[in-house]
């Protein structure tokens, strides 16, 4: 195998590396490894066109379909101005073709835009004319706005304005009937040992009737989340969804317990009993080694089921499984472990990113393999659809996704 050697010369390998830094604070993982792919590529393989120079960078710096949108638009913000570009590129092409630009933004342009302002300064900066603008976000409040937007739309300042909304929220606790019971004035049964007790004293005579109703009792919450490239946006609003959930629990559940899967499962239950929230994530981030990995679903919860579901579970706990189902494994042990997990809790419910899509089907082998056994299908993508998580554990609404979509299977 030969190696193309680095062309130093210019200003295109420079260039190249500030636009893939760009790309990192747009919260796209790119690697040095595919930085060297990228400059190498360009000076190998060469192009006329500016298409030709966008699938290159493309092919080299891209491998999930959700960083698609996001890439095109730093692409577009950041090679925009024709002159920088030729000049960067004039000593390998003898021209150059420039193509209009996109007329229409997509929704990745906020994150873009922060992510590109903060990286060219190496770009010749030019006066810019004042322009009158008319805000039509006017028409629907702030807080609105934030709760509808998908985590993978926000800016940088949207998604810490949505993590301190996640810090204030409560997750509703449902209430559980339990086999025991408890005194009580009004109960729905007889209890026979009051009724004793008090005939002794009054020499077998019975005056009254005390009665008994079941206990409630507070069950235990078990979070699954999928830490994989395909959910690395949502992931991270995730942990600090579950460090809510964690140090409230004593107004709520009676105990937390939360795992991280890629492709290995992680227990991060420890880490979030630290009382600062910077802390508890810094730690869980040095604790977990599959961040950003690939997908194993049912080996992940095999894992579990053998080590952890008769720990942590019991039959009235309730199970959230965060994961987009896009599955790498066997389906077969996938369905396995599925069904032993849903028949070890009290409910199991699936929240799945992939839903804000409006168009979605469950045609991917890992969402079809899932589907039957959970109770609750539910999107995750927003503040408002974790709000509507309260509705689906206190049994007030049901979603109608799961029947919506097994029909569709």
């Amino acid at each position: 195998m030969t190696i193309t050697a680095l062309n130093t010369e210019g200003r295109l390998a420079q260039n190249i590396i500030y636009f893939c830094r760009a790309l990192r604070r747009a919260e796209v993982p790119v690697g040095t490894a595919q930085v060297n792919d990228a400059i190498r590529a360009i000076q190998t393989i060469g192009f006329t066109k500016r298409e030709d120079f966008f699938v290159v960078l493309q092919a080299c710096l891209i491998n999930r379909v959700e960083h698609l949108q996001i890439f095109q638009q730093v692409f577009n913000m950041f090679w925009r101005d024709p002159e920088v570009l030729e000049s960067m590129i004039q000593n390998m092409l003898p021209m150059l073709q420039t193509v209009e630009e996109p007329k229409k933004l997509k929704a990745a342009e906020t994150r873009a835009s922060d992510a590109v302002s903060g990286g060219n300064d190496h770009i010749d900066q030019r006066p810019v004319e004042e322009q009158l603008t008319l805000d039509a976000q006017f028409t629907i409040s702030k807080n609105e706005r934030l709760n509808s937007l998908d985590f993978e739309q926000m800016t940088n300042a949207e998604i810490k304005e949505a993590e301190r909304a996640i810090a204030d929220m409560h997750l509703q606790t449902p209430k559980q009937t339990s086999r025991r019971f408890m005194a009580a004035s009004y109960g729905t049964k007889i209890d026979a040992r009051a009724v004793l007790r008090e005939a002794r004293r009054t020499g077998g005579e019975v005056l009254k009737l005390p009665k008994r109703r079941p206990r409630s009792k507070v069950p235990n919450l078990v979070i699954l989340t999928d830490i994989s490239g395909s959910m690395s946006t949502y992931s991270r609003m995730m942990m600090h969804f579950i460090y809510s959930m964690a140090f409230k629990h004593g107004k709520g559940w009676a105990q937390v317990h939360a795992f991280t899967f890629g492709t290995r499962l992680s227990n991060i239950t420890k880490s979030l009993t630290l009382k600062d929230p910077d802390a508890a994530l810094k730690a869980i981030g040095q604790d977990v080694q599959d961040w950003d990995g690939g997908t194993k679903i049912g080996e992940s919860l095999e894992r579990f089921n053998k080590d952890w579901s008769r720990r942590v579970l019991g039959t009235d706990a309730v199970v959230l499984i965060v994961t987009d189902g896009l599955e790498r494994g066997e389906p077969d042990i996938l369905k396995a472990q599925i069904k032993r997990l849903r028949l070890s809790c009290r409910h199991l419910i699936w929240l799945n990113p992939l839903l804000r899509y409006d168009q979605f089907e469950p045609q991917a082998a890992g969402i079809r393999t899932m589907l039957p056994f959970v109770d609750e299908f539910v999107a995750c993508h927003s503040l408002k659809s974790m709000r509507d998580l309260t509705n689906v554990l206190s049994d007030a609404k049901h979603t109608g996704l799961k029947q919506k979509m097994m029909a569709v299977l």
